[in-house]
C-alpha cells in the first residue's frame, strides 16, 4: 500500500537538490533516485512479464507556469482494473494514487512535458509460471518526455502478418507487461520494411490498432473507429477523441468493425494514444490516405487536443489536474 507519507499531497514546487542524481521515483513505499530504483534479477515480473502498467503525461503551459497531469483518476481506474485481472490488489485508492503522482511531479519540479509510468508487479523471487500466491510491488517513475511519434506531418504505416492478441488468449484490454511482446513484434515488421508504424488486425481480419495506439478513421464524414470487441486496449486518448469529436467539432463517432481495405479508401486516419498523443497517417500499404497529407479533421482534433492538454481549453479542465 503507498505509505501514508507517499499518499499527502505536497506544497513543495522546489526542484531536487543540487547533485541529486537524476529524476527521483517512488519505489515500494520510498521516494528514490531512479539510479538507485532496482530489483533483483529473479523477480518474477522481470522472468515471465507478470505486471500491469499505465503511461501517463503531464504537460507544461508556460504561459500558465503550470504542470497539468492528464487523466490521472482515470489512468489508475483502468490500472486498478489491470490489478484484478491479473490476481493482483490495486496499490491504493485511485485518490490516494492521484495524490501520489502529484507529489512525485513536485518533488522532480519538472518545468516541461513529462512521462509518468506507474506499474505494479509480481515481486516474487521464483521461478515457476503462475499468477496466484504470489508477493507484489508498486513503483511510479517519472521523466521528462517527447514526441514517440510524429504529431504533425504524418506517419507511413503497414498492416502487418502478426495479429493482435486476443482477449481469449490474454487479455487484450488490460495493460499486461508481457504482453507488449506482440507489439513489439509489430513495430519491428512495420520498421524492417520502411514504414514507421504498425497497424495490427484482429485474428478475423479486422482492423485492431497500431502498435501500442488506438486508430480512428474518417470515411464519408464519419468518424470511425473499431469496437473495443475488436481486442483493442481501451484506450483513455480514444475516449477523449471521441469526446471532442462529438463535443468540439460535433462530427458522429461510429464503433464497427473497419476491413483493412477500408484503410486505403479512407478520407483520413489518425493513431491517439496517451504515448503516441495524435499523429496522422498519410499512408497504409504504399497507399496515400485521401490527398496523401494531414486531413482538416484529423488537424482541427490535434489542435484541439493539444489545447485542451495543456489547459487552453476551459470546457476539458476536468481531464487535467494541475501539479503546482
Amino acid at each position: 500500500m503507498v505509505t501514508e507519507d507517499a499518499s499527502r499531497t505536497s506544497t513543495s514546487t522546489a526542484r531536487p537538490e543540487s547533485g541529486a542524481p537524476g529524476p527521483i521515483c517512488y519505489l515500494n513505499g520510498e521516494f528514490v533516485p531512479l539510479a538507485d530504483a532496482n530489483v533483483n534479477i529473479m523477480t518474477h515480473a522481470f522472468m515471465y512479464g507478470t505486471a500491469v502498467f499505465e503511461g501517463i503525461r503531464a504537460y507544461w503551459n508556460a504561459e500558465q507556469n503550470q504542470l497539468y497531469a492528464l487523466r490521472l483518476a482515470e489512468h489508475y481506474e483502468r490500472m486498478s482494473d489491470s490489478c484484478r485481472i491479473l490476481y493482483m490488489d490495486p496499490p491504493a485508492s485511485v485518490n490516494d494514487l492521484v495524490a501520489l503522482t502529484v507529489d512525485l511531479l513536485r518533488r522532480n519540479g519538472f518545468r516541461q512535458d513529462a512521462y509518468v509510468r506507474p506499474s505494479v508487479y509480481k515481486s516474487t523471487r521464483a521461478i515457476g509460471v503462475r499468477l496466484h500466491d504470489l508477493e507484489q510491488g508498486f513503483y511510479v517513475l517519472a521523466i521528462p518526455f517527447g514526441d514517440y511519434i510524429d504529431t504533425t506531418h504524418g506517419i507511413r504505416t503497414q498492416t502487418v502478418s502478426w495479429r493482435r492478441v486476443s482477449d481469449q488468449s490474454l487479455p487484450a484490454r488490460a495493460k499486461i507487461v508481457g504482453a507488449y511482446v506482440n507489439s513489439a513484434f509489430a513495430k519491428t515488421e512495420a520498421q524492417l520494411v520502411g514504414a514507421d508504424e504498425a497497424i495490427v488486425l484482429s485474428a478475423d481480419g479486422h482492423v485492431s490498432e497500431g502498435s501500442a495506439e488506438n486508430l480512428f478513421m474518417v470515411r464519408r464524414g464519419q468518424l470511425v473507429t473499431p469496437p473495443i470487441t475488436d481486442d483493442i486496449l481501451e484506450g483513455i486518448t480514444r475516449a477523449g477523441m471521441i469526446e471532442l469529436a462529438e463535443r468540439e467539432l460535433e462530427i458522429p463517432v461510429v464503433q464497427r468493425h473497419i476491413d483493412r481495405t477500408e484503410l486505403y479508401v479512407a478520407d483520413e486516419i489518425f493513431l491517439c494514444g496517451t504515448g503516441a498523443q495524435v499523429s496522422p497517417v498519410t499512408d497504409v500499404d504504399h497507399h496515400p490516405v485521401g490527398g496523401g497529407e494531414v486531413g482538416p479533421i484529423t488537424r482541427r482534433l490535434s489542435e484541439a487536443y493539444f489545447d485542451a492538454v495543456r489547459g487552453r481549453l476551459p470546457a476539458f479542465r476536468h481531464w487535467l489536474t494541475p501539479v503546482y
